[in-house]
């Protein structure tokens, strides 16, 4: 990628400049630290900066490599992972196929150059040799500098006609566990995203004529037409922004959350405000929204919308209001299943969003004003499945209904969102109906409090449901996922 401009980074990033302090904390307590100075150039569509990273090492292992996803480098021209898929080209890329990159500019420690590599199947992985034997719950700070050359493309990281997307756009540290990192490729099926929480502070510059979405608390400053955001996010699993010049703003505050709604096409703003609140309110009965702040923006999105921890994106092309709401309730679902109860979306994308679908489902029988229930969302997403899978299956002899399953193990967009979102939900109504919505209430708040913070795994869920129900729960969660349950006679 071209350098097309230099600036200067402002104020002085250098790794003394910040003690994180973690003496007092305990090994479960203790995260690694991002911490950002950004500079967007609009003309250019260029997101330059530096980031250090506090890396804590929580594993077992003593370490002498950190590996991090370079997401961005998905969008690279001759990419291996496409970011979508053949059928969703031309929705993504109104105006033409359109790529971007991530650049490695350096990196250092104490003032010192590291060796690294840019390496994986796609340069999606940054490896660094941090020149040390890095022992169990030590720290060890680096420093990188980095750029981003965004597409003219409607996805998690890109600009639009509207809007500027800054999602996935930074180096993260890979989930090391079972003595490796983990390093998945990009993919067009799901969320091919794994992290652990971390604490972040971020400042990016930008043009003042833009206004500014992002995951936590913002700070603003003006310096001549420019704006410089200082932004904290603690605890997250990520970190993300979105630019427009087209924002509206909506804000309150609901039980101590400052809420924020931006948009631009929404002529109903004041009725999807509301629906932010019901769903906070909703959800209490899991457990708290343990964050100060949650924002929900339109988009330029080729998908319905998207999740990150306090900021969800609501796609700005969904045609009807009862889309929207829907949307803005599975999306905000996901602050609590995926942003607090975390899992690899890569290898277990049922976990996170056949949850949040059923929990999307119960959002009606809470608001029967919407005029739907979770009897006839299931019934109907029940009759969906059958008709998928028969003539699925019927083009596809050896059509698997496996749901624990790899985003590149399905064959099709098709088959991820009816075996994952789908089938995932179902799985979940059936365990209602059987428990009953007390039980099935006790399960969830029970899961959420093991795995707040935290990563579950398939195995996990099981566990924890066993217990808060008083069942042996491996028999049924395991034919769900292993494909033995044939929907329509279960």
């Amino acid at each position: 990628m071209k350098k097309w401009i230099i600036f200067t980074i402002v104020g002085v990033l250098a790794l003394g400049t910040f003690v994180f302090c973690a003496n007092n904390l305990s090994k479960e307590e203790r995260l690694c630290f991002y911490k950002q100075t950004l500079f967007f150039n609009e003309q250019l569509n260029l997101l330059e900066g530096k980031e250090v990273v506090e890396f804590y090492n929580y594993t077992d292992n003593i370490l002498n490599e950190v590996y991090l996803h370079l997401y961005a480098n998905a969008f690279r021209e001759g990419a291996a992972a496409k970011v979508v898929s053949l059928a969703n080209t031309e929705k993504a890329c109104p105006n033409g196929k359109s790529y971007g990159d991530i650049e490695i500019e350096s990196v250092s420690s104490n003032n010192e150059y590291l060796s690294y590599e840019v390496g994986g199947v796609d340069q999606n992985i940054l490896i660094i040799d941090i020149g040390q034997e890095l022992y169990p719950q030590d720290t060890f700070t680096f420093e990188i500098g980095f750029s981003v050359q965004l597409a003219n493309i409607n996805h998690r990281l890109g600009y639009g006609e509207n809007t500027i997307n800054l999602c996935n756009y930074y180096p993260i540290l890979c989930v090391y566990e079972n003595g490796a990192f983990v390093t998945d490729l990009y993919d067009s099926n799901g969320d091919p995203f794994y992290s652990k929480v971390a604490n972040y502070e971020v400042s990016i510059t930008y043009s003042n004529n833009l206004t500014l979405a992002s995951s936590g608390k913002q700070s603003l400053v003006q310096d001549d037409d420019k704006i410089i955001a200082t932004i904290k996010a603690n605890k997250v699993r990520d970190f993300a922004m979105v630019l427009s010049n087209k924002f509206n703003c909506k804000t309150d505050n609901y039980k101590g959350i400052d809420i924020y709604y931006y948009y631009y096409t929404d002529t109903k703003a004041e009725q999807s405000f509301e629906v932010i609140k019901q769903v906070l309110a909703m959800n209490e009965k899991y457990g708290a929204y343990p964050y100060g702040t949650l924002t929900v923006c339109e988009a330029n999105f080729v998908h319905g919308g998207m999740e990150y921890p306090n900021l969800v994106l609501i796609a700005d092309n969904l045609g009807d209001f009862d889309t929207y709401v829907n949307v803005i309730v599975h999306e905000l679902c996901h602050q609590w299943w995926y942003g607090v109860v975390g899992n690899n979306q890569y290898a277990y994308g049922f976990l996170d969003e056949g949850l949040t679908d059923f929990n999307t489902a119960l959002f009606y029988d809470a608001y029967p004003a919407y005029n739907h229930s979770s009897k006839e969302i299931f019934n109907n997403a029940t009759k969906s499945y059958c008709n998928f899978a028969k003539v699925y299956g019927d083009v596809v002899p050896d059509f698997s209904t496996a749901m624990v399953r790899p985003l590149n193990d399905f064959a099709t967009e098709n088959e991820y969102v009816y075996l994952s979102y789908v089938k995932g939900m179902l799985m979940f109504a059936s365990l209602k109906d059987m428990l009953g919505e007390s039980k099935m209430n006790k399960c969830l708040k029970y899961f959420y409090e093991c795995y707040k913070f935290k990563e579950a795994t398939p195995t996990d869920l099981i566990e924890a449901f066993s217990k808060a129900s008083g069942k042996n729960l491996e028999s049924y969660f395991n034919s769900w996922f292993n494909g033995e349950v044939v929907l329509g006679e279960f």
